[in-house]
């Protein structure tokens, strides 16, 4: 298995590419780089280092913390007071299915739609958008398995999410390797994981 450092410089080269090689499908420029959870504050510095390289390489670099959004969306629909109260009235799966209605919920604030609302002027021939903090969203606040099947066909901005879990065969993934938790299949069989 190939180190963090080494797949990184893959998925860079990739990226860098003309034609860029994250994808066999031009109308899915994502990628995913799984990292293991307990890595999560390497990779963040990993990350800064990592868009320095591509936007040396002629690239802008849109950076989307999922944490940020998570927050953001939060304070559009409810108060922490509120939430935390909730939890002590009915428990924590509770307020769990609360937030994630936030975050999926067409009435509310839909993650898919922060991140699309981020990328809405950016330039698939010159911007990559890397999203990262994705642990924010354990223990099953939103699924990252249906994220970037959400942005499919709404962007060609190139995304690559950087996805702190285990790889299980070359298209498994288990978020935050939380036990008891099934492997999802990458998402979606077209997208390339790092």
């Amino acid at each position: 298995m190939l180190s963090l450092k080494e797949r990184l410089e893959t998925l860079e080269s990739d990226l860098l590419a003309k034609p860029m090689r994250i994808s066999a499908y031009h109308d899915l420029p994502f990628a995913i780089f799984q990292y293991p959870p307990q890595k999560e504050f390497s990779v963040r510095k990993k990350i800064n280092l990592f868009q320095i390289r591509l936007r040396n390489g002629c690239k802008k670099v849109i950076l989307i913390s999922l944490a940020e959004l998570f927050w953001n969306a939060l304070n559009a629909n409810d108060s922490l007071d509120s939430l935390i109260h909730l939890e002590k009235i009915f428990g924590f799966v509770r307020v769990q299915e609360t937030i994630r209605t936030y975050l999926t919920g067409k009435d509310f604030t839909p993650l898919p739609q922060l991140v699309l609302q981020i990328i809405k002027d950016a330039d698939p021939e010159q911007h990559i958008a890397l999203i990262y903090r994705a642990g924010a969203l354990a223990p099953n606040f939103y699924r990252m398995s249906i994220l970037l099947n959400e942005l499919h066909s709404k962007t060609m901005v190139p995304i690559v999410l950087f996805y702190p879990g285990e790889r299980e065969g070359e298209t498994q993934l288990r978020f935050m390797n939380m036990e008891g938790r099934q492997a999802v299949s990458g998402y979606n069989y077209r997208v390339k994981i790092y």
